[in-house]
């Protein structure tokens, strides 16, 4: 049974658009992989080739052209590896019509609860060889505590601190402690005043911690994605006006398309404080005028 709390394929595949040019020339590097950058981010809905459906976590086109399959663990179990050569048979399956890969990597990210784990498997007759690395090896407090100084102190993040808040959750033990982890993380990603930055470090916390975010936390985050696009769009249109006029018409604007998306009026009220520099008070007074 498919776990309720899941990103359908649909809704990753929404969250992909988002990523996809965000993740070009990012480096995998600070995760403790060596490979070359991302060139592409593919679709992870592989053929069938099994009445099971097995979903991977990411697949990505790199600068040299290989395709990297990455997955991430928080145990080590030797059924695992049956699922990779899945994984690899269906990519082969994706090309069968085309030039095969150049070449393809199993990368496996084991979470901070796991210390070692095989870099080989072998069935006699195939050999299955893996990159592996182990996030047990991220200092999380010292990494949280630099992100927290440095979106304080309004300085910008470099490509690798974007990619060390996505991957931050995971950096923790326990699964509750990534909850825990996944919300302090989006809460740093609300602090990026680069929308476009913000966009992508929320999108990549969602498809990246997946497997351990609650359905509640998971519509918290997608409300945040789209109130960040809606209010980008409506900021941009109050800087061309240029008026009081329409700075009110953008956060009537802005009220309007929160509100039909059901979101809070605790949750709009915060917005439009950040948004407009406007006391609560007044953020208050403008959603009740909208309401009447």
């Amino acid at each position: 049974m498919k776990n309720k709390n899941e990103i359908t394929y649909h809704n990753k595949d929404v969250l992909s658009k988002i990523l996809a040019e965000n993740f070009k020339d990012k480096s995998l590097k600070v995760y403790g992989i060596d490979v070359p950058k991302i060139k592409q981010i593919l679709p992870t809905n592989l053929p069938e080739i099994q009445v099971n459906e097995m979903r991977l976590d990411n697949l990505f086109l790199l600068e040299d052209d290989s395709v990297a399959i990455i997955d991430y663990e928080s145990e080590v179990k030797w059924e695992n590896q049956l699922k990779y050569m899945n994984y690899i048979v269906r990519i082969l399956e994706r090309y069968k019509k085309d030039e095969m890969p150049k070449k393809i990597r199993m990368i496996v990210i084991y979470t901070a609860d796991v210390e070692t784990a095989p870099e080989e498997f072998s069935a006699g007759c195939l050999t299955l060889k893996m990159e592996r690395t182990f996030l047990r090896k991220i200092d999380s407090e010292g990494e949280r505590e630099e992100l927290t100084r440095r979106l304080k102190e309004k300085l910008p993040l470099s490509d690798d601190e974007l990619m060390k808040l996505i991957i931050l959750p995971l950096t923790y033990k326990g699964t509750e402690r990534k909850k825990q982890a996944v919300k302090e993380a989006v809460e740093l990603a609300k602090q990026i005043t680069d929308n476009e930055k913000k966009t992508f470090v929320l999108s990549g916390i969602l498809v990246f911690a997946d497997k351990i975010i609650d359905a509640d936390t998971a519509k918290y985050i997608k409300e945040v994605v789209r109130m960040t696009q809606v209010a980008e769009l409506l900021l941009e249109e109050g800087r061309e006006e240029g008026r009081e006029e329409s700075r009110i018409q953008g956060i009537n604007a802005l009220i309007d398309s929160l509100k039909s998306l059901l979101i809070p009026d605790e949750t709009i009220a915060n917005q439009l404080m950040e948004r407009y520099q406007l006391t609560r008070g007044e953020a208050d007074a403008f959603i009740r005028q909208r309401q009447i």
